[in-house]
């Protein structure tokens, strides 16, 4: 239950540990590897989830439900997750711009109304200058972790920002946070939970005290949300449904331009 950079799965051994942008890549290009796999979870983690997860991503940007607009998908991985986005953005007429590493990207459909920005956000951002400003949806889910370890994730923020048009909305999703996490394995429930998923009757890992290199936690979150509204638009840090597979150690933070 690791929610930082490293995330073992027992099926892979080593595989997932250490993982960032190159070693996405090398997943995506393992045809051992489940969908799931291929993008850092365990199937138990996703498989019958997504469609929540999906439902979730969709009620808090509404905008994907609308009339055509354009929307980025950063790090959009390759399971179902990717394919429901592309298909609502075929659906509803919207241009849809996709970010992740070339391998990833070979792995999802080909179409006219999806244009593919191989590279690593937001160190990419020249190949993404020419959509300054016009952008109505981003997602970014399950990916921000990686960021932080990989690139700057107050420039992968300020990107978004210029990015997005007047009223348009960005999702960072799925952010792991230390201390929520804390907090949680402290109660009765994330007891009762830790014991259910081992099968055991052994205690919780132990808290992880203090800033970790690597690691967000609360202090992050709220750089994060302060450096949005000191740019002039709204954030607000807001809980993933309930039943979603890491929402009781994970939490997504809403960009708003006004």
């Amino acid at each position: 239950m690791n929610d930082g950079p490293q995330r073992p799965a027992p099926s892979a051994g080593t595989r997932w540990s250490e993982l960032d942008y190159a070693g996405f890549a090398k997943l995506a290009a393992d045809e051992t590897l489940s969908k799931y796999e291929k993008i850092g979870f365990p199937d138990s983690y996703r498989a019958g989830f997504e469609a929540a997860i999906f439902q979730d991503i969709c009620g808090k940007l509404s905008r994907l439900s609308g009339p055509p607009c354009r929307v980025i998908d950063i790090g959009p991985g390759c399971s179902d997750l990717a394919t429901m986005v592309i298909s609502l953005c075929r659906d509803r007429g919207h241009e849809l711009v996709l970010v992740d590493s070339e391998p990833m990207l070979a792995l999802l459909p080909d179409e006219p109304f999806i244009i593919r920005h191989p590279g690593l956000f937001p160190t990419n951002r020249a190949a993404l200058a020419g959509l300054s400003g016009t952008v109505d949806v981003i997602l970014m889910y399950s990916v921000f972790q990686y960021i932080f370890v990989d690139a700057n994730p107050f420039e992968a923020i300020d990107l978004c920002l210029e990015l997005l048009a007047p009223g348009g909305r960005a999702l960072i999703g799925d952010i792991p946070n230390m201390s929520m996490r804390n907090r949680f394995f402290t109660s009765p429930a994330g007891l009762a939970f830790h014991q259910a998923f081992t099968g055991g009757t052994d205690t919780p890992p132990p808290l992880i005290d203090g800033p970790r290199a690597g690691l967000i936690d609360d202090a992050v979150m709220a750089g994060l949300l302060l450096r949005v509204r000191a740019a002039g638009a709204h954030a607000f840090i807001v809980p993933q449904g309930e039943g979603l597979p890491m929402a009781n150690r994970r939490e997504d933070l809403l960009i708003c331009r006004p």
